[in-house]
């Protein structure tokens, strides 16, 4: 069946309103839920506002959407399938030649394109609020209300120069000041290619801006075989920026989905373990599959052409219970992925593959019985 045909965009509109009243009232609930706890967290801080409150509870939102996203569109395709199987829609639909695979062609386009819309639009505004809930979280926490959240562990971080060698920054600090970020403590050492320290750059205060400066003040240069020299400042470039040391103080959860790759690039060249980083980007990729596959599971168990037989209660709960059991093995298999026991593209895509294939045998006998 086309999409693009009157009964293709009725099939579209309904998976869509489904999932959209799925989604509000999931978080609606979760919200109330979220709303009880943080007042009761909040019973003896007078100090923490109301509408501070709100604000958190809204802005953990997001952490919520990402682990029942498949839930959600799997039971709002469970609901569609149930009502064009009770009001005999699904059969009219059959009996006018229209196959069980055509029939969802447009169920399936439309659950694409929301999982589409998902990691391109949602996932950066998911990724920013993410961000904002662990700067309010930490300001709840200290009970400052104009805390900035950096790491008090420090920071160390290394990349590659164009000829060949390697630069180590090393700072004890980082905290925020106004647009740009403060170092204290910090070390800047230039090594060769064989790792031999060139020269050592040590600083009391740096600052860092988005024009990837790093301005130390009143540093001393250590070179082997040289005494050390005094400088009122120095400027090393490097392709580091605030943002991109947000980065590191955060999940891969917290990090937009366009900026990802770029992440993903600077931890490559400075020598960290980017596994969990491409992990998620690959499982961002593969989210509309996903979805897919779990609107399979739905048609497996909620389509019927006939509701008379009765048990339909107990196959939504089955599906609703596969649901759960696929879940949780493609987050074992993505824990085998995330340790080294599996290829990463393996770990993300066989849950898909595996769910994908059931569901399309179990459907084909359907069709043919």
């Amino acid at each position: 069946m086309n999409p693009n045909s009157l009964l293709g965009r009725y099939l579209m509109k309904q998976i869509l309103l489904a999932f959209l009243g799925v989604m509000v009232t999931s978080l609606g609930i979760v919200f109330i839920f979220e709303m009880i706890e943080l007042l009761r967290r909040a019973a003896s801080t007078p100090q923490i506002s109301f509408w501070f409150l709100i604000q958190m509870a809204v802005t953990k939102l997001p952490e919520t959407i990402d682990i029942i996203f498949p839930f959600v569109m799997m039971i709002a395709a469970m609901i569609v399938f149930w009502r064009v199987s009770k009001s005999n829609e699904f059969v009219i639909i059959r009996s006018s030649g229209v196959s069980i695979w055509g029939f969802l062609v447009p169920v399936l386009t439309a659950t694409f394109l929301i999982g589409l819309v998902n990691i391109t639009v949602i996932n950066p505004v998911s990724s920013r609020m993410y961000e904002i809930y662990e700067t309010l979280n930490f300001r709840f926490k200290i009970q400052d209300m104009n805390a900035i959240l950096f790491s008090e562990k420090g920071l160390w971080t290394r990349e590659s120069l164009k000829n060949g060698n390697i630069m180590v920054i090393q700072s004890r600090f980082v905290s925020q000041e106004q647009n740009n970020l403060l170092l204290r403590t910090v070390s800047v050492i230039e090594l060769d290619k064989k790792s031999r320290i060139i020269k050592s750059t040590e600083a009391f205060a740096a600052t860092l801006n988005d024009q990837h400066e790093l301005s130390l003040k009143d540093a001393k240069i250590y070179i082997p075989g040289q005494a050390a020299t005094k400088i009122s400042s120095i400027t090393y470039h490097t392709e580091l920026t605030p943002n991109r040391i947000k980065e590191t103080f955060v999940t891969p959860e917290a990090i937009s989905f366009w900026n990802l790759p770029g992440t993903i690039k600077f931890y490559e060249r400075s020598g960290f373990s980017v596994t969990k980083h491409h992990m998620h980007y690959l499982s961002l990729i593969a989210l509309p599959f996903l979805l897919m596959a779990m609107v399979l599971i739905s048609a497996v168990f909620a389509l019927r052409p006939n509701q008379r037989r009765g048990g339909i209660l107990y196959l939504i709960v089955g599906g609703i219970i596969t649901g759960f059991a696929v879940y949780f093995m493609s987050q074992v298999i993505y824990a085998f992925g995330l340790n080294g026991y599996l290829p990463e593209l393996m770990a993300v895509w066989t849950p898909i593959i595996i769910t994908a294939c059931l569901s399309i045998t179990i459907l084909l006998q359907l069709e043919d019985g």
